[in-house]
């Protein structure tokens, strides 16, 4: 029981002054156990009648379980949740500004609440308190030593209360009567100040002082007729709002695109900070993923050339992919002369009934896996030109006809000079535009050839295309002179141009008809030489790097030509089997060329080894419907990238034998440079015009 240790602690407590009253709650104690053994034995004897007279009453309808049933638990689980508490509150969100669902709902249900006061004794209200009751007035020190008192008897109080509980209730003393000398106190506990001081923040009024609005007398008399002009006055001003209301969208609509810019600005910020370092990160991440490749770029020579027989292979190595662009076809290709792991790709469709979107992406040999620069256009972009000397400008031509010119060093995502209906563009598609040489007033020009005919020169002025028409291709062999819908239905088309690499004023146009002309900047009322080339539409014209006058073309006829552009006829022609999209001299020999073909072969050829056949004839691509369409070569690497009708673009590295130079021999002074490729294709022009002077 407690009551043995309650009184073994108060006697450590207190001493030998504690003793008689730990003797008097001994006596107390066996007094109890006294008489509970009496109720204990009364208990006991009547204790067999209630277990006799206790049977177990079954209903009738009471359900059988077995053991294992009866010894099953079944769990219920209290929760705090109130079920009736309402689980779809919502309260309105002033900063997302819509209504939103309060997450947490108030469990608590209060079922008694009791507002009580306390007051110091020593207070005002507590002397009226006990004024009103008639209580004395109680002093200060009084009560002072009282609590003294109290604190000294207190372990004696409990023991005497302990003994007066196990003794009974008629035994207990009343010890707020003994205490308070015969005054019962309002309160048993004696109040002590236990408060903590705080910093009291001074009141402050805040008013506000506001003018008056003016007020005026108004008196009118009202007639049918002001009323009805009232009327018809306030409809007008309702239709003006409702008007107004209108327009307010747009404005929203402005609102939230610049909202939208400046957060994008901001996150570009952002971006700007890190973009180099993550540019580099990514491009060391690249080459350990492409390593093999790499090295295979730089070092690896195909030893099975010398078994070939002077034939040679293309060596796959990076794959240039953009996940959105994969619909798209490649219209263009062209290579960065500073820059010269940087090539810019041009991206739309050849399709006329499947036109839409374009791209214009750079990539960097460093970084396969994703462009350098992204840039999309809502027509499909047909042709580009990087500047030689100034390679952050590039120019392209569109499908509508358009022709501008981007700069790498803007931010923005549209061209910074476009041509437009007013400032002469083109009616038709622009198959190809090429960067010429500054004029007189040293400002940046370009031209560009289309399927409307023209031949346009366009000049950089301030801020705005300023164009010149060069020429105007015809069907019979001159422009026709005559009123503009005269001229409509004799106009030829327009499909490829380039300029020579000496000359500057000479350059050749292939038109849709199969023709190539020869034209000059100086006269654009006629054309100096044209030459029956192809069956079907030139696809690509383009004079040779050394010799000025060789030049190649190539069709949808199938086929491949070389000319001299002082001889009518073609001095070379090549079947290839299949419809040509492009070709391309090479930059190191003045013999070598490529050209890729509608079936997906890649052919390369070298006139001073094999005049007749390709040394190399390859497919490049891994399904057969896939169409080649563009080829360049690298100015720098022995290296070609081909482009097809998907938006890939696959790289292949040339073998030893498809890039031979001209040995010097002993004994002979050979000239060097340009020179060489120059002699080169002199000796098979020679060659070809022997057979010719034996005939005639």
């Amino acid at each position: 029981m407690p009551v043995p240790q309650k009184t073994g602690a108060a006697k450590a407590k207190q001493g030998p002054n504690s003793l008689p009253k730990a003797t008097a709650s001994k006596g107390t104690k066996a007094a109890s156990k006294k008489k509970d053994d009496e109720d204990g034995a009364d208990l006991g004897e009547g204790g067999e009648d209630w277990t006799q007279g206790k049977t177990l009453v079954k209903p009738p309808d009471q359900l059988d379980l077995t053991e294992a049933e009866l010894k099953e638990e079944f769990t219920r689980i209290l929760t705090a949740n109130n079920p009736h508490a309402p689980q779809n509150i919502v309260r309105y969100s002033f900063k997302e500004r819509s209504y939103k669902a309060v997450s947490s709902v108030d469990q608590l249900a209060v079922h008694f609440v009791l507002d009580g006061n306390l007051l110091h004794r020593d207070s005002d209200e507590a002397r009226r308190q006990r004024a009103k009751q008639g209580l004395p007035e109680e002093n200060p020190m009084d009560a002072a030593v009282e609590t003294d008192e109290e604190k000294t008897e207190t372990p004696a109080a409990e023991a005497e209360e302990e003994a007066g509980e196990e003794g009974g209730a008629e035994e207990r003393p009343d010890s707020v009567e003994v205490k308070g000398g015969g005054q019962k106190a309002a309160n048993q506990f004696n109040f002590s100040e236990r408060a903590s001081q705080t910093l009291n923040n001074p009141l402050r009024e805040r008013e506000c002082q506001t003018e008056p609005p003016p007020c005026a007398n108004f008196s009118a008399t009202a007639n049918q007729w002001e009323i009805y002009d009232a009327y018809l006055e306030e409809l007008h001003k309702q239709e003006k709002i409702k008007e107004k209301q209108k327009a307010l969208p747009t404005k929203k609509d402005e609102d939230k695109g610049k909202k939208k810019m400046m957060m994008v600005e901001m996150q570009s910020d952002d971006i700007s900070k890190v973009s180099k370092a993550a540019k580099i990160v990514e491009r060391m991440v690249n080459q350990n993923t492409f390593d093999d490749i790499a090295q295979d770029f730089k070092y690896f020579e195909d030893a099975s050339d010398e078994f070939r027989d002077q034939e040679g292979t293309l060596l796959p190595l990076w794959k240039f992919q953009y996940d959105k662009a994969k619909r798209l076809a490649v219209t263009a290709l062209c290579w960065n002369e500073n820059n010269r792991d940087l090539f810019a790709v041009g991206l739309g469709s050849y399709d006329f009934t499947k036109q839409g979107r374009g791209m214009l992406l750079f990539y960097s040999l460093k970084n396969p896996t994703y462009p350098e620069c992204t840039y999309h256009t809502t027509t499909g972009l047909m042709c580009l030109d990087i500047h030689p000397k100034l390679p952050h400008l590039v120019a392209v031509g569109f499908y509508d006809g358009c022709v501008g010119v981007y700069s790498l060093k803007e931010e923005g995502t549209q061209p910074i000079y476009k041509s437009t209906a007013k400032s002469g563009k083109h009616t038709d598609p622009v198959w190809q535009v090429r960067w010429q040489g500054d004029d007189m007033d040293h400002n940046h020009n370009f031209f560009s050839v289309s399927s409307d005919g023209r031949v346009v020169s366009w000049t950089l002025v301030k801020n705005e295309l300023v164009y010149t028409d060069i020429i105007k291709l015809s069907l019979e062999g001159s422009p026709s002179d005559g009123t503009e819908g005269m001229q409509l239905p004799t106009m030829a088309c327009g499909t490829s141009f380039d300029f020579h690499k000496q000359i500057d004023y000479l350059f050749l146009v292939g038109t849709e008809e199969g023709k190539i002309h020869k034209c000059s900047k100086a006269y654009s009322s006629q054309f100096l030489q044209t030459y029956d080339a192809h069956n079907m539409a030139v696809d690509a014209v383009k004079w040779n790097h050394f010799h000025p006058k060789v030049f190649i073309s190539c069709s949808s006829d199938w086929t491949v030509k070389i000319w001299d552009h002082t001889i009518d006829t073609p001095m070379f022609t090549f079947d290839l089997n299949s419809a040509v999209g492009d070709v391309a001299w090479s930059p190191y020999s003045s013999t070598v060329f490529a050209a890729v073909t509608s079936d997906g072969r890649v052919h390369v050829f070298d006139l001073s080894i094999n005049k007749y056949e390709a040394i190399c004839q390859q497919p490049v691509v891994a399904k057969k419907k896939t169409k080649l369409t563009h080829i360049q070569f690298n100015p720098e690497h022995p290296i070609v990238i081909v482009g097809d009708d998907r938006g890939y673009v696959n790289s292949l590295k040339l073998s030893p034998n498809l890039r031979k130079k001209p040995k010097e021999k002993k004994g002979q002074e050979t000239p060097k440079g340009p020179e060489v490729e120059i002699a080169k294709m002199e000796k098979l022009l020679s060659l070809l015009r022997e057979p010719e002077s034996n005939n005639s």
